[in-house]
């Protein structure tokens, strides 16, 4: 068996967030379950990552405590020019201008509805 890390995002309006990232950020929605009305459970991916997300449940704040918002990602783009344009397009808040860093990426940085900080850049840690 592999062996993977998955993040995983909790949002008061998970069905406006995952609107949210596919039209702002790119990503596709490959699987969505419903509980009494609200997504309980979405997977979307990202290349041939994936991350999950969920409605938070006053359930959920009561056993692991309160994360809507809180989260802070990086994501690996090969335009960090034209993901940055897609994104401002889309309404998204940058926080982070498009900056050439000293190690070679291209980065910029944004929040999504709920507050979670999202990073692009053309830093891939895998690519060696």
């Amino acid at each position: 068996m592999a062996n993977h890390v998955f993040a995983s995002l909790r949002y008061r309006d998970a069905r406006g967030a995952i609107e949210f990232l596919e039209r702002a950020f790119g990503f596709e929605l490959i699987d969505s379950h419903e509980d009494g009305g609200r997504i309980a459970h979405a997977e979307m991916r990202w290349g041939e990552s994936t991350i999950m997300l969920g409605e938070e449940t006053d359930e959920g704040i009561e056993r692991f405590g309160p994360h809507a918002g809180q989260a802070w990602l990086y994501v690996s783009v090969d335009d960090a020019d034209a993901h940055h344009d897609r994104a401002l397009a889309a309404g998204a808040r940058v926080t982070y201008e498009l900056t050439d860093q000293d190690y070679g990426s291209r980065d910029y940085s944004a929040v999504d509805p709920e507050g979670n900080l999202w990073s692009f850049g053309t830093y891939d840690p895998l690519a060696g």
